[in-house]
C-alpha cells in the first residue's frame, strides 16, 4: 500500500487492496490525466478531473491534465496542456462552420465531417490528438489516465500504462434518449448522434484496467460494454467536504427545492420533478424549484412548465460561482435528485455534505450514495411523480425529519465519499497498472 494510503488509514470498498511492490515503489508518480470535455459547471466529468487532479497533487504526485474545449478549471499546482479541437459546440454558436484557416490537419476534417453528418466526433478526435501528443513526449509520464474518452487513438502503445475511468456506459443514455424520442426521424437522429458508442464499446473491451465510481456502474459496464468483471475496479468519488459544508449563517428559504439537471436530458428526470412540483403546490403554495443547469426553450420540461403554469415557480440558474452554488443548496429546505439513472450522483453527495436533506430516486447508483430510505434520505422509484410529490411534501412539512436526515447525510459523505479517499484509491490502481506492464514498456 502506498505511503499516503497508510497515512490516511484503511478505505472501504474495492480500492482497499494493497498493491504489490512495483517499479514505482512509493515514489511520486508522473500522471497524464486526459479530459476531452472538462467544464466543471456542465457535467460530472469536469468535476472529476478538477478534484481528482488536485487531490493527487496534494498527495505528492506530479499531475498534468491534457484537455480540450471546454477546458477544465484546475486548482493551483495542476498544469493544463491544451489539445484544442475545432470547438464545434461552443456557446453561443454551436454546430458552427469553422473558417478555412482554422483547419490544421486531417483530424480537424474528420471532426467537422462527423458533426455535419449528425454524429458526435469529440471522443475519437481527442483520442487521436492525445496519442500524437503522448508519443511525442514518450518517457514523460509513468501512467496515463483517460477520463472516459474511449477513442481508438488510445489503443496500442502510448509510452506508458493506460488506466481508464468509465463513469457509466453512455449506452445507457442512448437507450433512454431513444425511448424519449417522439418521432422516427428523431430516433434516427439519436442513433446517429450516439454512433460513437460503438467505438467506445470496442475500445473498452480491449482495456487492461478500468476504474468506475460505483458498483452499479461496474455491473452496467460488464453488461453493456462486455468488459470482463475482473478488469473493472470500483473507486468511489466524492464531494469537496470543505466547500460543501453546513453553514448556519445561511438562511433557510421556505419551500425551496433545489436540483442539478440539464433540462433537455431525459436521463435526469427533471420533467417528473416538474410534474411533482405541480402536485405539491396544490397543498404547499410556497413550494418552488431552483434548477442548477441550462433552461431548455422547448421540449418536455419546457412544455410541462407551461402546461402546469409553473413559470414563476421554476428558476434555472447557471454560471454562478462555487460559493454562490453552495449557499444556494444550503438555503434549500430539500435537495432532490430525480434522475432515472446515475452512475454515481455527485449532486447527491454534495447536497448531503451541506447537511441539506435529500429526496432521491433509486435509479442506478443513487442508493449507493444516498444510503437507506428513512435513514440518510427519502427514496422514491425513478419516474414516479406522485411518489416524488409525496416525499417532498413529507420533508417540507417536518423540520425534525429534515434536521435528522441532513445530519445523517453529511456523516455518510464524510465517512465514505471524499476526494482524498478517491485519490488514494486511484493512485493504488496506477501502481498496479505499472506493475502489470512488462519491463520494456515501463517509462
Amino acid at each position: 500500500m502506498t505511503a499516503e494510503a497508510v497515512q490516511a488509514g484503511p478505505l472501504a470498498g474495492d480500492a482497499t487492496k494493497a498493491t504489490a511492490a512495483d517499479g514505482a515503489g512509493d515514489r511520486p508518480l508522473r500522471i497524464a490525466l486526459l479530459s476531452y470535455k472538462g467544464n466543471p459547471f456542465c457535467g460530472g466529468q469536469g468535476v472529476y478531473v478538477r478534484h481528482l487532479s488536485r487531490e493527487l497533487a496534494r498527495l505528492g504526485h506530479d499531475v498534468e491534465v491534457l484537455g480540450a474545449q471546454p477546458y477544465p478549471v484546475l486548482d493551483e499546482g495542476v498544469p493544463l496542456t491544451e489539445l484544442p479541437s475545432l470547438d464545434l459546440y461552443r456557446s453561443p454558436d454551436p454546430f458552427r462552420n469553422p473558417a478555412r484557416h482554422e483547419y490544421r490537419d486531417w483530424i480537424d476534417v474528420v471532426e467537422y465531417a462527423t458533426m455535419r453528418t449528425g454524429g458526435f466526433p469529440e471522443p475519437l478526435t481527442f483520442s487521436l490528438r492525445a496519442k500524437r501528443h503522448l508519443l511525442a513526449r514518450r518517457g514523460d509520464f509513468d501512467v496515463i489516465h483517460d477520463n472516459q474518452t474511449l477513442g481508438y487513438g488510445l489503443l496500442g502503445d502510448l509510452g506508458a500504462p493506460l488506466v481508464t475511468t468509465i463513469h457509466h456506459p453512455i449506452t445507457v443514455d442512448r437507450l433512454l434518449d431513444l425511448d424519449a424520442a417522439p418521432t422516427p426521424v428523431k430516433r434516427l437522429s439519436v442513433r446517429r448522434w450516439y454512433g460513437f458508442t460503438r467505438m467506445q464499446k470496442r475500445v473498452a473491451r480491449r482495456l487492461p484496467a478500468v476504474l468506475t465510481v460505483s458498483g452499479s456502474s461496474q455491473a452496467e459496464i460488464v453488461q453493456h460494454l462486455g468488459v470482463r468483471r475482473d478488469r473493472v475496479h470500483v473507486v468511489h468519488i466524492g464531494a469537496d467536504t470543505q466547500l460543501w459544508s453546513p453553514d448556519a449563517a445561511v438562511p433557510e428559504v421556505p419551500g425551496r427545492i433545489v436540483t442539478t439537471s440539464s433540462a433537455d436530458v431525459p436521463l435526469k428526470g427533471l420533467v417528473h420533478l416538474v410534474e411533482a412540483l405541480a402536485k405539491l403546490r396544490s397543498e404547499r403554495p410556497d413550494a418552488h424549484l431552483v434548477v442548477v443547469g441550462r433552461r431548455a426553450e422547448d421540449g418536455p420540461v419546457a412544455q410541462a412548465i407551461e402546461r402546469y403554469g409553473l413559470a414563476h415557480a421554476v428558476e434555472f440558474v447557471k454560471g454562478i460561482s462555487d460559493s454562490e452554488l453552495v449557499d444556494l443548496v444550503r438555503g434549500a429546505q430539500v435537495a432532490c435528485v430525480p434522475s432515472l439513472y446515475e452512475g454515481f450522483s455527485l449532486p447527491a453527495a454534495e447536497a448531503m455534505a451541506t447537511g441539506t436533506p435529500l429526496v432521491a430516486t433509486t435509479g442506478g447508483a443513487i442508493p449507493e450514495v444516498a444510503g437507506p430510505d428513512g435513514e440518510t434520505c427519502l427514496a422514491v422509484p425513478p419516474g414516479d411523480a406522485d411518489a416524488l410529490a409525496g416525499q417532498l411534501s413529507r420533508l417540507l412539512g417536518d423540520p425534525a425529519l429534515r434536521t435528522r436526515l441532513g445530519a445523517a447525510g453529511r456523516a455518510r459523505v464524510l465517512e465514505r465519499f471524499t476526494w482524498k479517499q478517491a485519490a488514494i484509491g486511484t493512485a493504488e490502481r496506477y501502481r498496479e497498472a505499472i506493475a502489470a506492464q512488462p519491463p520494456a514498456v515501463k517509462s
